[in-house]
């Protein structure tokens, strides 16, 4: 199973958290703020991280700026106690993966964790898939996640790949939200996704990073998503 690092200053959550998620068979590492959680990420491999935004020493936000620099690709779900809307934005354009306000429960946070980690081992079977506007080309990789611009290698998380994956397996045709937000899910069923809400911070955020791309993203109103060529 997956080597885990749970990153929460509240004791008896901490344990909690540990103790589920070893009984699903998961190896767990622990740290209590987040100059030892950027110790722990720095010294070993981690599968996914559960990761509190109100820690001490280095808060939340900071260390998930920290990891996205070195480690763009690993699963990270974030756990918060302020359920105002910037601040889950906040934890987005950081890099997060997923979120969950607290209190939560922990089914529905080993549902959401499985998930992540499911979409961690995307299959690497296949040609990596392309996307084209005039001389240029958009080339998407799953393993690790990440698109080329030309020669330039921009990383992924695993939502922004998800989305860009849709958009370039339907260039020139609209994605709706909802389309997105089933793709994002691990299989049917799964309540993993996020709200529709906050897949605008999503496609912000993959906007920004294919910045220099010949292909942009473009927002149909009432419809979804469009990728095509840029200057349309």
């Amino acid at each position: 199973m997956a080597h885990l690092l749970i990153v929460e200053d509240d004791e008896l959550l901490r344990d909690g958290l540990s103790a589920q998620l070893m009984q699903a068979g998961h190896r767990i590492s622990l740290a209590e703020d987040g100059q030892i959680a950027l110790e722990r990420l720095e010294a070993q491999s981690f599968d996914g991280v559960v990761l509190d935004l109100g820690l001490p020493k280095v808060d939340g936000l900071s260390v998930l700026r920290r990891l996205r620099e070195r480690l763009p690709a690993l699963p990270v779900l974030v756990l918060t106690a302020r359920d105002g809307v910037e601040d889950r934005v906040a934890g987005l354009n950081a890099g997060a993966d997923d979120y969950l306000t607290k209190p939560f429960s922990l089914d529905e946070l080993q549902a959401r964790l499985q998930a992540l980690l499911r979409r961690a081992n995307l299959p690497a079977a296949g040609a990596p898939r392309t996307a084209s506007a005039g001389a240029e080309t958009l080339r998407l990789e799953s393993h690790p996640p990440r698109v080329w611009i030309g020669q330039d290698a921009v990383d992924l998380t695993l939502r922004e790949w998800t989305l860009l994956e849709l958009l370039m397996r339907h260039t020139g045709q609209v994605v709706s939200r909802e389309d997105v937000i089933t793709a994002w899910q691990a299989e049917p069923g799964d309540s993993s996704g996020v709200a529709s809400n906050a897949l605008e911070v999503y496609v912000h955020r993959l906007r920004r990073k294919l910045a220099s791309a010949p292909l942009n993203i473009r927002n149909i109103r009432g419809l979804g998503y469009m990728l095509e060529a840029s200057g349309v």
